[in-house]
């Protein structure tokens, strides 16, 4: 159990130490395009590659819990989660990610 909550205070660490904080995999297509879209806004990011990560599995355990889907990308920002690959895109096309880092 403690480890569990430490996972979590671990994640939560993670997220607090930017103002973009992109749970992210090497591979992964939607998370390519999701940093693209903060790079196009030069605005800068940590992202955490769960891939390159030997706790992977309960980093994104931890996420599902927080954000109700492990899925990647899980995208922070200012502490609060945003969404993924979808939501993210939506927010850039439509003008208003810019008012959360604002």
């Amino acid at each position: 159990m403690s480890s569990e909550k430490s996972k979590s205070k671990f994640v939560q660490n993670l997220i607090a130490s930017d103002t973009v904080v992109i749970f992210s995999k090497t591979y992964c297509p939607y998370c390519q395009l999701t940093k693209e879209i903060f790079d196009d806004m030069d605005q800068k990011f940590t992202a955490i590659e769960l891939d390159s990560r030997k706790d992977c599995e309960e980093i994104q355990e931890v996420l599902g819990q927080m954000t109700g889907a492990r899925t990647v990308p899980r995208v922070f920002v200012n502490g609060s989660f945003l969404g993924g690959a979808s939501d993210i895109k939506k927010l850039y096309e439509n003008g208003q990610l810019q008012t959360y880092l604002d």
